[in-house]
């Protein structure tokens, strides 16, 4: 019983097997080289009819120059400007008393062209600096921005009218723009 089922399975596979083994032991052809009929016409008559050719010049382009690079423009440098817009506390000659703290605010405008950064400072220029240091960062602004300044003094303990003058100082130590003051009169 086990034989009917394994002979259709046998002879299909024996079948490739023969037929494999035939092909490999049966003579491999051989190509025939092409060999052009000879006797049609004569290799050295041309006719009458064709004329010379001649050669068209082919014109290859040279090498062309690599362009002219023209450097870049300049970026001029920026200015530094400052421009006073208003006292925005303790106007100017108020009365003050001997060693009272002042909190005396300008408000202004970056009007150069450079942004005031940590390398930009407010340096006193004339006058007592008031228990202020002589010189204090400016603060950061960019171009064309508003800020107000601030800076906290301490009036003196002798009576008279008091000035302390500031200006912007850029990076290189070069003082700029308008002056900004405190004016006042200190009495007992």
């Amino acid at each position: 019983m086990n034989a009917d089922r394994l002979f259709p399975k046998i002879v299909p596979a024996f079948i490739l097997i023969l037929l494999g083994i035939s092909t490999s032991c049966a003579p491999t052809a051989t190509p025939t080289l092409f060999h052009p009929p000879s006797g049609l016409v004569p290799s050295a008559t041309l006719p009458s009819t064709l004329a010379p050719v001649e050669a068209t010049p082919i014109i290859f382009p040279t090498d062309t120059p690599p362009p002219i690079l023209e450097p870049p423009t300049p970026i001029p440098p920026c200015t530094d400007n400052l421009s006073w817009l208003a006292d925005v506390s303790f106007a100017d000659d108020t009365t003050v008393q001997p060693g009272q703290s002042i909190d005396k605010q300008w408000l202004v405008q970056n009007s150069g062209t450079c942004d005031w950064d940590a390398r930009y400072t407010l340096r006193n220029i004339n006058g007592e600096t008031l228990g202020a240091s002589a010189e204090i960062p400016l603060f950061p602004a960019r171009a064309g921005a508003q800020v107000t300044l601030r800076i906290v003094f301490v009036a003196p303990s002798a009576a008279g009218t008091v000035r302390s003058e500031w200006q912007a100082a850029g990076p290189d130590g070069t003082l700029f723009g308008d002056t900004v003051y405190i004016q006042i009169v200190v009495s007992p």
